[in-house]
């Protein structure tokens, strides 16, 4: 797989939406990543997302939450900035990546380099990019694993799922949730990005408030369609 360069772009709206059946667990709750899904892009963190109005979660004695909104004004899309980033994550292989985020934020890097997340100065918001997995499965088939990692995480992360996608065209996958990590409700999409054969190269998640909907959308658009990754053997 060395030096090999894999990107393309791919996917802003009109995704090819399927209603989720219930599931519920938590995004938010800190990396989960063992060897088998590093090989296939499916790194469990913090991803708060809805399901298509249909709730659901893991039966649990502990008591619901009290939610308090946060009602920071939301991000707008069109007053975000971009630039190219370029960073190296590692974990089967090596991958060097390039990609458009926000230029106000910082990058903060894993130790191991598994993953970089970008952060906006009040670190309510975020995107993770992670790479440097195999690409040997479907972009389908690694949110319907991360899924399976959501579904078994403590009920009192109040997940719920409210959409799954799938482009038909270009093979990409997004996951929409929304999870309670402490009292205020967070929102994340997950992207899991195809190459030209149809395998999955990245998994990008974008995390903030409800409000922020249509910014993070535009978020992960532009990372998706900016996004290369360029792989060499581990040293």
């Amino acid at each position: 797989m060395a030096g090999r360069r894999v990107g393309r772009a791919l996917l802003g709206s009109g995704l090819l939406a399927v209603t989720l059946l219930g599931g519920a667990g938590g995004y938010g709750l800190g990396l989960m990543t063992t060897d088998q899904q590093a090989s296939a892009g499916t790194t469990a963190a913090p991803l708060p997302g809805d399901s298509a109005g249909m709730p659901s979660s893991t039966p649990s004695s502990t008591p619901p939450k009290h939610i308090v909104p946060d009602n920071t004004e939301p991000l707008q899309a069109d007053d975000i900035r971009y630039k190219t980033r370029e960073f190296t994550v590692s974990s089967v292989v090596e991958s060097r990546v390039s990609m458009r985020v926000p230029s106000a934020w910082d990058m903060t890097v894993q130790d191991p380099p598994k993953y970089v997340r970008f952060n906006e100065p009040a670190r309510k918001r975020w995107i993770r990019i992670e790479a440097g997995f195999s690409i040997t499965r479907a972009p389908a088939a690694s949110m319907a694993a991360k899924m399976a990692e959501l579904k078994i995480l403590p009920a009192g992360q109040m997940l719920t799922f409210k959409s799954q996608h799938i482009d038909p065209e270009t093979k990409n996958a997004t996951l929409v949730y929304t999870y309670v990590p402490d009292q205020s409700v967070r929102y994340v999409m997950v992207r899991w990005v195809a190459d030209p054969e149809g395998l999955c190269i990245f998994e990008i998640a974008a995390t903030g408030l409800p409000q922020d909907k249509a910014a993070l959308e535009d978020i992960l658009d532009h990372a998706t369609n900016s996004a290369t990754r360029s792989d060499s053997p581990l040293n």
